[in-house]
């Protein structure tokens, strides 16, 4: 069974840059998407940034793009979101997600049918 363990959360100002981290263990991630959505107190789950760990291909939600990166270290089985210039509107708690999908852009859109979930990293923007 895939375990998934998020890290790197924090309070930062307003302009700054976090990395949160999504360390895998159980299992490998080959042939996998991976994930990070978010979750504001009275809004919806979001997804924010998807990879596959095939063939290294990316979904960036509209509002993170140019912003965000999302990237894979298959050695550590671990996936890193990269978060610059980050915004209020930025603050949430950050999940990392996995699952056997088509397209980074089906997990991360759909949000439904994921199996693996972390805990969550709560992430605060403020000044």
């Amino acid at each position: 069974q895939l375990h998934l363990v998020e890290s790197g959360g924090g309070l930062v100002q307003p302009g700054g840059s976090l990395r949160l981290s999504c360390a895998a263990s159980g299992m490998n991630l080959d042939d996998l998407i991976i994930g990070w959505f978010r979750q504001a107190p009275g809004k919806e789950r979001e997804g924010v940034s998807c990879i596959s760990t095939r063939d290294g291909s990316t979904y960036y939600t509209n509002s993170v793009k140019d912003r965000f990166t999302i990237s894979r270290d298959n050695a550590k089985n671990t996936v890193y979101l990269q978060m610059n210039n980050l915004k209020p509107e930025d603050a949430a708690v950050y999940y990392c997600a996995a699952g056997v999908f088509g397209t980074t852009q089906e997990m991360c859109v759909t949000g439904t049918h994921i199996p693996s979930w972390g805990q969550g990293t709560q992430v605060t923007v403020s000044s």
